[in-house]
């Protein structure tokens, strides 16, 4: 094979000063012996340096993997991404002003591939406005020395956007499965195909080198057509990786289930422990609507799939997560952006189309901290920077957004007993402050969009108005001046009809929620497929398709 080189060849062509984009989320997708190899060069000679990173999702373990190689003073100059906190030395780097940072929302970056690849100027779009990305506020600036204007404000049809402009790219690191000899890439064994086609034709047309890392080679694929994901006119250089360095994930080596090479059985759901996160998931369970389209994101928001699951509905709705996915049961941790037994997997530029289309009906995402006027902060805190991966395009676009989370963080005392909650010890830190540090989610912008806009914690349910944070609900036991006004730096709005949480959310066993109606989801499909013989009113249908999960 003409473009078959090693690791080591691959990491002396990247020069220095050059743009380099890398594919991935987590550890999904990324080229990790690629990245290790030009690590190992820089530690040796010094070379490359002063090198561009760009990438849409994060990539990385939060300790040594992934873009953590490329944390090297000297060896980058500037990092423009969608996600920092799995790369922790990258962002404490841009904090201690070493290097140029930017971040920008996930699904922008995945977009601006295809625009550089296209030719065209850039993404113009309202995804942003308002956050910190909004040129009004911070441009997507991450520290003093960025100064490089990546968003401008643009009206657009009498409207505000935002425009995210094009730049050419050098290298690009990516990863399939196998690689013929003319070096077209299939990825029949990785759990996402990502922006890899995006980001090749990104690059081609960049006049740079596109570099793939795969697992195996073939004189020819024995595969149709269709499976290949980089044509072989893409690709420059391929990479024969070591096993070890070309996990599926960063947490395991291969699971068929998640290339639906096999189906994976659906185990007895094991009931979990009442404890707050379960109060919390059951909470948001509640909201749920049936046969809606769903993201769930990292973190408290899985514990909505668990209960789910426990309750015998976890098939009355469909979840997705941005990278791809769509259907089946999403994995978590180091795992998390692969699914079970999904429906369908299409790339992630394609999702996030959907997703700032406003495709999804709900999206459940955690509460870092929030103020008076309903906006949320999950991407900086002092020190800390996480980023906001794909945050911003999926609560901007979303109709129904839910954020999870508890009441207060740090170490707490919380104690369920007899269907009520009693707060023993609240944590150090107030999540309800006067100003979130900074703007993930615009809340009043979200209140001119018509958006419902709901916070889901243990003690506590708040909805969005006009007016700002309006207290809906209670938890049983809870008192309300000790238990919650005065954990809260400002006082909101408090209901009229200021209500308990329902009871069976903090007793052991199952609640036995069931839709509105009481027609089962498969009874209701079956009269759907019936249809011709039995037509039922279209608005009937509609609505016990639209109703919430109640009592």
């Amino acid at each position: 094979m003409d473009k078959l080189i090693t690791a080591e060849q691959a990491a002396s062509l990247i020069d220095d000063n050059c743009t380099l984009a890398t594919g991935g989320f987590i550890g999904i997708g990324f080229a990790e012996q690629l990245a290790c190899a030009i690590e190992q060069r820089f530690l040796d000679t010094g070379h490359p340096a002063g090198i561009s990173l760009v990438y849409a999702a994060g990539q990385g373990d939060a300790c040594e993997r992934g873009l953590n190689h490329f944390a090297h003073r000297g060896m980058i100059r500037k990092v423009l991404g969608g996600h920092w906190g799995l790369a922790p030395r990258l962002g404490q780097m841009a904090l201690n002003n070493e290097i140029e940072g930017y971040n920008l929302p996930q699904g922008i970056i995945c977009h601006l591939f295809r625009e550089i690849a296209a030719g065209r100027p850039g993404v113009l779009s309202q995804v942003g406005l308002h956050t910190f990305v909004d040129p009004r506020q911070e441009g997507g600036r991450i520290n003093d020395i960025s100064q490089e204007d990546h968003v401008r404000l643009m009206p657009f049809n009498g409207e505000d956007h935002l425009f995210y402009k094009s730049f050419p790219i050098d290298v690009a690191l990516l990863r399939g499965t196998t690689a013929d000899r003319d070096g077209n890439i299939s990825m029949e064994r990785e759990a996402l195909p990502l922006e890899v086609l995006a980001i090749a034709q990104a690059v081609r047309n960049s006049g740079g080198k596109v570099l793939v890392q795969v697992e195996r080679l073939t004189d020819q694929h024995q595969l149709t057509p269709d499976r290949v994901r980089i044509p072989g006119i893409l690709v420059d250089h391929v990479i024969l990786a070591d096993q070890s360095q070309h996990p599926q994930t960063f947490a395991e080596q291969y699971n068929p289930s998640y290339t639906g090479e096999i189906r994976q059985p659906r185990a007895q759901v094991q009931s979990s422990e009442l404890n707050i996160r379960k109060v919390i998931g059951r909470r948001a369970l509640m909201e749920l609507k049936k046969n809606g389209v769903v993201n769930l994101g990292i973190g408290m928001p899985e514990m909505v799939a668990q209960v789910a699951a426990e309750e015998g509905l976890l098939d009355s709705f469909t979840l997705s997560v941005e990278p791809g996915g769509i259907g089946g049961q999403p994995a978590s941790g180091l795992s998390f952006g692969a699914v079970s037994n999904a429906d369908a997997i299409i790339d992630q530029p394609s999702q996030f189309d959907f997703y700032d289309g406003g495709g999804l009906d709900q999206a459940f995402l955690g509460l870092a901290e929030t103020c008076p006027e309903g906006h949320v902060n999950v991407s900086r805190f002092g020190t800390k920077l996480a980023g906001a991966g794909g945050f911003i395009n999926i609560t901007q676009s979303t109709r129904e957004v839910f954020f999870l989370g508890t009441f207060t963080s740090g170490k707490q005392q919380l104690n369920i007993c007899d269907g009520m909650l009693k707060v023993e010890q609240n944590g150090a830190q107030k999540k309800f402050c006067n100003q979130v540090q900074q703007i993930t989610f615009n809340g009043q912008y979200a209140v001119t969009r018509q958006q419902k806009v709901t916070f889901i914690t243990e003690r506590a349910v708040f909805r969005l108005t006009e007016q700002g944070l309006c207290l809906t609900e209670i938890a049983p036991g809870v008192d309300l001046e000790r238990d919650i006004l005065q954990q809260m730096d400002f006082r909101p709005d408090i209901s009229p009809d200021l209500c308990e949480m329902d009871s069976r959310i903090f007793q052991s066993g199952p609640m036995n929620i069931r839709y509105p109606g009481s027609t089962p989801v498969k009874q209701l499909r079956s009269m759907l497929k019936q249809v011709t013989r039995h037509r039922a009113p279209s608005s009937a249908i509609e609505a016990e398709t639209q109703a919430p999960i109640a009592s």
